[in-house]
């Protein structure tokens, strides 16, 4: 079907990731099935304003699907109507004639700065040579999976916090990507751009003590194309570890009381580097964006704590501006 060869085309030719070609056909998946088509000409037919807005109330009204993800769908079937086009089949996309419902701008959620700063310093011995050498005493020993598996969430926090990875980013990275004499890293993002992030020294260093004790698990016999990070099993991280990792290790921080996912630390350091004084196309090359747009909603979490604290400090606002010179 076409269904399948778009699919491909946006797998190899376009590379897009595969967590995202699984999205696409999900969605392509579900229209066909709500619009009822049976082969290639019926989906193309189906294809028109009229038949598009039909699925958009569906979406909306019947399946109560929130606008963000309804137009996620009608992104989708523009993808596929522009390939259509691409291939001869559509001589326009009907897409562009569907108004698409509002989406309400949220601030992105942050932990702050001195939240970040607690957790790292009561993780501190987890990262130690202390640590390592213990470990290295006995690796299959009693003890041996707790001390590399405290090691491992901390460095997964630490990747993620420090670099403003995704978590598709820090799943991907092989040994062959952390560059030790540059102290850079090399990221494969999404529709396979590379980008280089610098490498602060303590990263550096953690890093390095990591793979000293993936090496005695492993005998030191993996190739710069491994997966940097893996289990105590020396399996490839996948992303439900990634996303339990983090609620683990941010459960009982201070201050961190909403929603703990790797996306809220790539959110935080951007935040704090643009509160920092970074300037916004450097934190769009850290961070992998495409566009300086995406970059600028972190413009908001910026203003919104400057908001906290001219309510603290400022002397008009304490009082909320009365008996103020």
């Amino acid at each position: 079907m076409i269904t399948a060869d778009f699919i491909e085309y946006i797998r190899s030719v376009r590379r897009y990731s595969e967590r995202t070609v699984q999205i696409y056909g999900l969605v392509l998946e579900d229209y066909s099935q709500d619009r009822q088509v049976k082969d290639d000409d019926e989906l193309i037919a189906s294809l028109n304003p009229s038949e598009l807005r039909s699925y958009e109330v569906n979406l909306l009204d019947d399946r109560k699907l929130s606008p963000k993800t309804v137009n996620l769908h009608l992104s989708v079937l523009s993808r596929f109507c522009d390939y259509l086009i691409k291939v001869g089949r559509l001589s326009s996309n009907p897409v562009s004639l569907v108004s698409r419902p509002k989406i309400m701008k949220r601030v992105p959620e942050f932990y702050r700065l001195e939240s970040m700063d607690d957790y790292f310093v009561r993780t501190q011995a987890n990262a130690s040579p202390e640590a390592l050498e213990a470990f290295l005493s006995d690796p299959t020993g009693e003890d041996g999976k707790g001390l590399y598996c405290k090691r491992l969430a901390r460095l997964i926090i630490n990747i993620l916090y420090s670099l403003g990875l995704r978590r598709s980013e820090v799943i991907g990275l092989t040994l062959g990507d952390v560059d030790f004499g540059r102290k850079v890293v090399k990221v494969h993002g999404k529709g396979d751009k590379m980008r280089e992030i610098p490498l602060v020294d303590s990263l550096s260093e953690e890093i390095l003590l990591y793979l000293k004790a993936v090496d005695a698990l492993c005998g030191g016999c993996r190739s710069l194309i491994d997966p940097l990070l893996v289990t105590y099993g020396l399996d490839s991280l996948y992303p439900v570890y990634l996303d339990r990792t983090v609620k683990e290790e941010l459960g009982d921080v201070d201050g961190i009381n909403g929603r703990k996912s790797p996306h809220v630390l790539r959110h935080s350091i951007a935040t704090q580097l643009l509160n920092d004084g970074a300037d916004l196309n450097s934190i769009k090359e850290m961070l992998g964006h495409s566009s300086l747009a995406t970059t600028q909603i972190y413009t908001h979490s910026s203003i919104a704590q400057l908001k906290d604290i001219y309510k603290q400090a400022h002397p008009r606002a304490k009082n909320g501006g009365k008996h103020g010179d």
